[in-house]
């Protein structure tokens, strides 16, 4: 027989594994630290210039960032603030190295999704914001998944769901009545129309009055912030809908679409989405905010059931939010939702598999060239990042041979490049902010 205390006798022991797997990966003082990355990378993989041609550069202005120089002098190494100043100073032949902005529009966003776990959702999720910091974008992660992989990956691990997304809807149900019952003593019929009543134990949090920068936590990457999740937060599906009984005209699903509409249209470059493994109130959000959709499948049979359910029921439930129509829920997004972009990403992918190639012809010809041209490649090296809690670019290339190393991020950039070619395109379509 196993009760409660059992599960959480169990719990305390495993978040005993968890403070030492976090001392094994983590810096003594148990955060989470970015490294620094060789003159080797910065040059040939993300500033993409000649070694020799940087090496001038340096040489020519001893005011640029000079790095960590190594006992023996043979190599630099630089942390991200210091790349980003190259990037923003250096001109090779002319041109800037910094990247693609769209001018005058809020920042692109994209959600992970898939309602099969182990789809790969929160990896995909984590290497592609990594892989846009290394671009010189500026990312906001969110996390929408209470198993919180995200949030661990990126360093957290003391989250309180207030500060979750939870925290995000339940503000926004508050503010949302608040809007309504104002409209309603405002309209000119004659009869007086009723007044939605919140109970204390919604209002009385404190909730309505947090800003929309304290639910945002910084990362160990300078320019990555996230929205984390947390255990706790997994009763948002059992509070959401008591909320929606509270206030059946709360438009629930726009509740991050309009948070993320009060922030600045210039703060950020990418919104990346982790879903979770499920259709709920979390995913819809998630969802309807999001002017992309990225379906990562692994490439067996049952990740393709899976995915071809996931795409029919999220169709179903989009139809459901139509009866919304003619509400505009948020500054940027209306009904009936429509996605800029959708696209199928493979995982966990080994090309000298017979079942994964055939699984990858039989994506193509049902989903055509919506179905990426570059799929996540099963390596050793990747394997390692998700045990550690660490994307293949937060890994030193010396703690494994470079060969290893460099194929899981040739495998990671090549599915980056693609995917920030479709944001890119999807971003150019949004509507100009300012």
């Amino acid at each position: 027989m196993f009760t409660h205390e059992d599960l959480a006798q169990m719990q305390a022991q495993s978040l005993k594994m968890q403070g030492w797997i976090r001392q094994q990966t983590f810096s003594p003082e148990m955060e989470k630290t970015l490294r620094r990355f060789s003159s080797w990378e910065v040059s040939e993989l993300i500033l993409k210039v000649n070694q020799s041609t940087l090496r001038g550069k340096l040489a020519a202005d001893p005011s640029l960032p000079q790095g960590l120089v190594e006992a023996d002098g043979r190599q630099r190494w630089y942390t991200l603030e210091e790349i980003n100043e190259l990037r923003r100073r250096l001109r090779i032949k002319g041109n800037d190295l910094t990247p693609h902005r769209e001018a005058g529009k809020r920042a692109v966003r994209v959600a992970i999704a898939n309602f099969k776990g182990g789809a790969g959702k929160s990896t995909v999720a984590l290497h592609f914001a990594h892989a846009a910091a290394l671009d010189g974008y500026r990312v906001l992660a969110v996390d929408f998944d209470p198993q919180a992989t995200l949030s661990h990956s990126m360093g957290l691990t003391d989250v309180a769901e207030e500060y979750t997304v939870w925290g995000i809807m339940a503000r926004d149900l508050i503010r949302e009545t608040e809007r309504i019952n104002a409209a309603t003593r405002g309209a000119e019929s004659g009869a007086a129309l009723p007044q939605r009543k919140l109970p204390p134990s919604v209002t009385g949090m404190g909730l309505g009055e947090l800003r929309v920068t304290d639910f945002i936590k910084p990362t160990s990457w300078p320019t990555i912030d996230i929205v984390p999740s947390c255990a706790n937060a997994a009763f948002v599906e059992f509070a959401s809908a008591q909320y929606r009984h509270l206030n059946p005209e709360w438009s629930f699903f726009a509740a991050v679409s309009r948070y993320l509409d009060a922030l600045p249209a210039d703060t950020y470059d990418m919104v990346i989405f982790d879903c979770p493994p499920a259709i709920g109130y979390q995913s819809m959000n998630a969802v309807f905010a999001a002017d992309m959709l990225y379906v990562p499948s692994g490439p067996g049979y049952w990740e393709y059931d899976s995915t071809t359910s996931f795409i029919g029921q999220l169709s179903e439930a989009l139809e459901d939010l139509s009866r919304f129509a003619g509400l505009v829920p948020a500054g940027t997004l209306t009904l009936p939702k429509a996605f800029q972009d959708v696209r199928f990403l493979l995982t966990r992918y080994e090309a000298g598999n017979d079942l994964h190639r055939a699984m990858g012809e039989a994506f193509g010809k049902v989903f055509g060239d919506r179905v990426t041209a570059h799929p996540i490649e099963m390596t050793r090296a990747v394997e390692q990042s998700g045990r550690f809690l660490s994307s293949i670019y937060e890994i030193d290339y010396r703690d494994m041979t470079r060969e290893t190393w460099r194929r899981a991020r040739t495998s990671f950039d090549r599915a980056y490049e693609e995917f920030k070619g479709h944001a890119l395109a999807a971003w150019a379509k949004l509507e100009d902010e300012t």
